[in-house]
């Protein structure tokens, strides 16, 4: 489902932003404040945040806005695919999120994977890389790039971690309550169709 109200108001956010971090006319600075300003009645309206606290949420970005980056790992076992349960939501997701700075995307999802699940696994290959936009998940007030990684385990065992309160592994016809804002189920059984045929090419957007 599309929210066109939100693809407004990300959008004036993001040019706003990139005037404020261009701009050098003191005028045009006090008309991209202004921008910003109707981005975040817009969202308040439309949601139940308060205008302060998205604010903060916009105010914590500096510099040309670009999509977020968040990477997921896939790991298969026995025809099933591992999962963690998110103390944040009580949901079901991939093991991962926002990619960390000085690390590779490869790098971040071993990382990811180690501190949600306790796994040790290799990276095998890049099955996709998803524009969250085009896909349903709730509302968000960024531009998110979903990449997902086929990783192999070589170590470890099932071990909590500080943002998640259980590990398991799930077929495709039995798949849990899912954490939305992380995976949908249309992206899962998708991810399946990788098991069933390794060689299938890689996906975008």
């Amino acid at each position: 489902m599309r929210y066109q109200w939100l693809e407004w108001a990300k959008r004036i956010q993001a040019l706003s932003q990139a005037g404020l971090t261009f701009s050098k006319d003191i005028y045009d600075i006090e008309r991209y404040e202004e921008l910003r300003k109707i981005s975040i009645e817009i969202m308040s309206e439309y949601t139940e945040l308060e205008m302060n606290k998205i604010k903060d949420l916009f105010a914590n970005e500096t510099g040309y806005q670009t999509p977020k980056i968040d990477v997921r790992g896939v790991v298969f076992k026995n025809q099933q695919i591992l999962m963690v349960k998110e103390n944040i939501d009580d949901k079901w997701a991939l093991p991962g999120g926002f990619c960390d700075i000085g690390l590779s995307p490869s790098e971040n999802v071993v990382k990811e994977i180690k501190e949600e699940s306790g796994y040790d696994v290799i990276p095998i290959r890049l099955i996709a890389l998803l524009d969250k936009n085009i896909h349903p998940h709730p509302p968000d007030p960024y531009h998110y790039y979903k990449i997902f990684i086929l990783c192999e385990i070589i170590g470890g065992e099932a071990t909590t971690g500080i943002e998640t309160n259980n590990i398991q592994f799930f077929s495709e016809h039995n798949l849990p309550q899912l954490s939305t804002n992380r995976n949908t189920e249309s992206q899962i059984k998708t991810l399946f169709e990788f098991l069933r045929n390794p060689e299938k090419e890689t996906l975008f957007d």
